[in-house]
């Protein structure tokens, strides 16, 4: 993935987001501390030094042509929320079992701290990595019910002990029991790295339902509101639309890809949905203001209303709420953060009047 080309925040901006660990900045730009010869991230957990002991730099090459030299902790060579190699292991198994039931002592055995593997799961998929195993192996109970599967053998075959124990996680994610869980509405949930941080994205069947920055303050209250729309549960798992959608992201950030094929399902409100509909209109390098964009709907006094509407948006950069600019051409709030919306909008080739 290349980072996204860009100009730079101010210093006081970037120095601000480095103090407060930011990491909504995480591939806006990197800091070289000059005592230690370091670069960092800027969401990076290590001591941050004093203003006059940081520089700035764009890209990692630029650090490295500086004599810096790249920080152990944060890992600012790799992409943004690339797992540990040994929690990147622990999710191949689990991939290649879906069944697998991992307690504590078996992190042990694989020579992973289980408070380390809850803290990360903690940060990255909202839940410990227990809760996540569980919500996977549901997830696979689930599409077994829904296929006409016996009640045991989807219990036994994704790893639960007894039924009366299978029934209760089962009631637990999706408020019923198991012979009416056949037909339960399954979002399932992934995360893609980007340059400008990791995503999640939830797909529903085939079409994308959510794509979000994992570090989004709303991003939960999000998630219950896709959950009362469709009436759904959310599940751990890569699917064929999530694996398709990453490699979209990763030629729409190179600059190869103009626009997404991947489905989408825009679950909103009609005025949401036809605004966000209008969002698709705009082409790939422009903008449009809130106002041009109420007009266009036909609603020209409804500027906020518009504007609630972006604000809402589940489906960030395919459904392009970062297009939309204040009338002065003054970049406006953005659910992602306002650094993003601006490298976003310059990787487009836009340029601020």
């Amino acid at each position: 993935m290349t980072p996204p080309r860009h100009h730079l925040p101010d210093v006081a901006e970037m120095y601000r987001a480095f103090l407060e660990r930011d990491s909504r900045y995480d591939g806006i730009f990197l800091t070289g501390v000059t005592t230690t010869g370091i670069f960092c991230r800027p969401s990076c957990p290590a001591r941050k030094p004093a203003r006059e002991n940081v520089r700035f730099f764009a890209t990692a090459a630029a650090a490295e042509a500086g004599g810096f030299r790249a920080c152990l902790r944060c890992r600012p060579l790799d992409p943004a929320g690339l797992p540990p190699e040994g929690i990147r292991r622990l999710v191949e198994a689990c991939d290649a079992n879906p069944a697998l039931r991992l307690r504590d002592r078996d992190l042990r055995a694989r020579g992973l701290d289980p408070a380390t593997v809850r803290r990360w799961f903690r940060r990255h998929h909202g839940v410990t990595f227990h809760a996540w195993q569980r919500a996977r192996r549901l997830g696979g109970a689930i599409a077994e019910l829904g296929r006409g599967g016996g009640i045991t053998g989807a219990a036994f075959g994704s790893g639960y002990d007894s039924l009366s124990g299978f029934t209760d996680a089962l009631r637990k994610l999706t408020g019923r029991p198991p012979s009416a869980s056949r037909d339960a509405v399954v979002v399932h949930v992934d995360r893609i790295l980007t340059p400008l941080g990791p995503m999640v994205a939830g797909v529903l069947g085939e079409a994308v339902c959510l794509l979000e920055f994992t570090d989004r303050r709303m991003l939960p209250t999000q998630l219950r509101t896709l959950e009362d729309r469709l009436g759904c549960v959310f599940v751990p798992g890569e699917t064929p639309a999530s694996r398709k959608l990453a490699l979209e992201l990763d030629a729409w950030f190179d600059g190869d890809l103009q626009g997404f094929s991947t489905p989408i399902r825009m679950a909103g409100t009609p005025f949401q949905e036809a605004a966000w509909a209008e969002l698709l209109r705009i082409p790939r390098g422009t903008t449009r203001s809130y106002a041009e964009q109420a007009a266009a709907l036909g609603r020209p006094s409804a500027v906020r209303a518009v504007a609630r509407a972006n604000g809402a948006n589940r489906i960030a950069i395919v459904v392009p709420c970062h297009r939309v600019v204040g009338s002065d051409g003054r970049l406006r709030g953005y659910g992602g953060g306002v650094a993003r919306k601006r490298a976003l909008l310059a990787l487009e080739g836009w340029e601020a009047p």
